[in-house]
């Protein structure tokens, strides 16, 4: 399903499309679960590693995605149900963080076992010497247990051509899956920043309709009492009219006695 901004019901359809996503992480998840299980076994042929690759890739792209898309989700313009669509949000972030959490598990899990590999094949061909580490890795997941030592050539003369390029490929295989862990912390720090901006302007939203609910309460009191006031002065004025008048006549009487005298 494509998303087109400016459509009606927007937020049901991105809804929809990170549930799909998250869902295709689950599954894909759960596929390279069971290739990573079958490394170093019978079953493990270029075929399938190229199969985890494409399936990595794929997640990894999908993991991107649903990010930029939960994005939307929260800057889409305030409605009536915000709440209900606040709701809504919180649990696609649940899921979504579940489903990434899991799959940079199983990354983890996958190299591990690439390193596993590397040193049983270091040791199957006699090799006394550790691979080189590239200083551009420092600080990353990737660890030899050996360090950089200088060695004679006739040390490397052991390691045949099949072994080399066997631990070549896992040592490529480990960096991609550091680097694809990378990214995925990346997303989930994205996220963090993501849930604490909104949940910010959530609360500042309701902050404001309580506010203006206690402004409207506050206007309807002082109409009250103005309403109040407003009568009594009308019954003062009432009471001076009358007492004018009654003055008046008791003064126009006592003129019209004199006057007869």
């Amino acid at each position: 399903m494509d998303y087109k901004p400016g459509t009606a019901d927007n937020s049901n359809e991105l809804a929809e499309i990170i549930t799909s996503n998250i869902q295709k992480i689950t599954k894909h998840s759960s596929e390279i679960q069971r290739i990573v299980n079958q490394l170093g076994t019978s079953f493990d042929t270029p075929e399938l590693r190229h199969q985890l690759q494409q399936k990595k890739q794929l997640t990894n792209q999908l993991a991107k995605e649903t990010e930029r898309r939960l994005k939307e989700f929260a800057s889409l313009p305030s409605t009536s149900e915000q709440r209900q669509r606040k709701l809504l949000k919180d649990r696609l972030l649940n899921e979504f963080t579940t489903g990434l959490t899991n799959f940079q598990k199983i990354q983890r899990q996958a190299a591990d076992k690439e390193k596993d590999l590397v040193a049983r094949a270091r040791a199957s061909s006699r090799a006394s010497v550790g691979l080189p580490e590239d200083p551009s890795t420092e600080g990353t997941l990737v660890s030899w247990d050996n360090e950089i030592q200088p060695q004679a050539q006739t040390q490397y003369d052991d390691i045949t051509e099949d072994d080399l390029q066997l631990i070549e490929e896992r040592e490529t295989a480990i960096r991609q899956l550091e680097a694809d862990i990378l990214n995925i912390n990346e997303i989930f720090k994205d996220l963090g920043t993501m849930i604490h901006e909104q949940g910010d302007m959530i609360d500042s939203i309701e902050a404001n309709v309580e506010s203006a609910d206690v402004h409207v309460q506050q206007a309807n009191q002082q109409l009250a009492r103005a309403s109040e006031y407003q009568s009594k002065s009308r019954k003062k004025i009432c009471i001076l009219i009358v007492v004018l008048v009654v003055v008046v006549v008791a003064i126009a009487l006592i003129i019209w006695g004199t006057t007869k005298s």
